[in-house]
């Protein structure tokens, strides 16, 4: 016990011993984990439910970790589309990438981080446009949430339970939206806080109605099946009026992303007229400014014609 030399090769000998059965505990978890990964996933790669091979298995994983994995997550579930967050931040990444690229080589290098950020807010843009075009696909098909829901609570089915039903019959994203409202019903909330989380989740005038209307008479009772039919005959007098609000303003909306593109189009004209005008203009900070200035005025331009053509029915 009194040899240094003997302490010290036990105590490297069990230190190894300690750090092989570590790796050893660690790889054999990892195993299991991905044997139970692959038996829950039919004994092959992530698919979804319409059998397509899941992407970035690893990146999702990492990103939903982090505050920013949540925040595309939460986007994404308000969009309905079927991409995890891995696969939309790596697809955004590929494209950022590719912008400052071409925008570098074809224009000058300083368009480069602006190319790259215009990308990335076109991505924030393009959720909100997902999210806005599921709002309003699910606004039409309201008169049929409501007329279902008059047949079947005058046919002395209970709310919940009509809800099941309408959810079984509508087609996404009603569909989809109602059968998540009746699974919420069935793990034991409330129809008012699944109601409410729906319109908050779905925000318009129309469906604020609807749920007023279906708390109200859970709440209250009354006569449910005449507020019902008269809200169907409602919700499709202001279907009409949309989509003719639309129609008058197409043009307006098409000027909005027109102006931007021939900004960008005589950009690309001059620098292929005049080779390396760009480079040259942008080579100074009186030149990065005056460009500055002018993409800020465009966008500015951008966003005052979007909102003159913007009607709120």
């Amino acid at each position: 016990m009194n040899n240094p030399a003997l302490l010290a090769l036990g105590a490297t000998v069990l230190c190894g011993t300690l750090a092989v059965a570590g790796v050893h505990t660690y790889a054999a978890g990892r195993a299991q984990r991905q044997a139970l990964v692959d038996r829950l996933s039919g004994g092959g790669p992530l698919r979804t439910a319409a059998g397509r091979v899941r992407r970035f298995a690893g990146i999702d994983r990492r990103l939903r970790r982090t505050r920013l994995g949540r925040t595309i997550q939460l986007r994404l579930s308000a969009t309905g589309l079927d991409v995890t967050p891995g696969e939309f931040f790596t697809y955004v990444t590929a494209v950022v990438v590719a912008l400052w690229l071409i925008a570098a080589a074809t224009l000058a290098p300083f368009f480069g981080p602006i190319a790259a950020f215009v990308g990335v807010w076109s991505a924030a843009i393009f959720l909100n446009w997902q999210r806005q075009k599921r709002i309003e696909a699910f606004i039409g098909q309201l008169p049929d949430v409501a007329r279902l829901l008059a047949n079947a609570t005058a046919a002395g089915l209970a709310l919940r339970t009509a809800l099941a039903m309408a959810a079984e019959e509508l087609e996404a994203p009603a569909g989809e939206e109602l059968a998540h409202v009746a699974d919420q019903l069935t793990l034991g909330r409330t129809v008012d806080d699944a109601l409410n989380e729906l319109s908050e989740r779905l925000p318009s005038r129309e469906l604020i109605v609807l749920v007023t209307t279906l708390v109200l008479a859970n709440k209250a009772g009354g006569s449910v099946v005449s507020s019902l039919r008269n809200l169907t005959q409602t919700l499709e007098d202001r279907k009409e009026t949309r989509r003719e609000v639309r129609t008058m303003l197409s043009e307006v909306n098409a000027t909005a992303f027109t102006v931007p593109f021939l900004g960008i189009g005589s950009l690309v004209l001059i620098n292929s007229s005049n080779e390396g005008a760009l480079a040259r203009v942008t080579g100074s900070p009186l030149g990065q400014g005056l460009v500055l200035l002018a993409l800020g005025l465009y966008t500015v331009g951008f966003f005052v014609i979007r909102r003159l053509g913007k009607i709120e029915v």
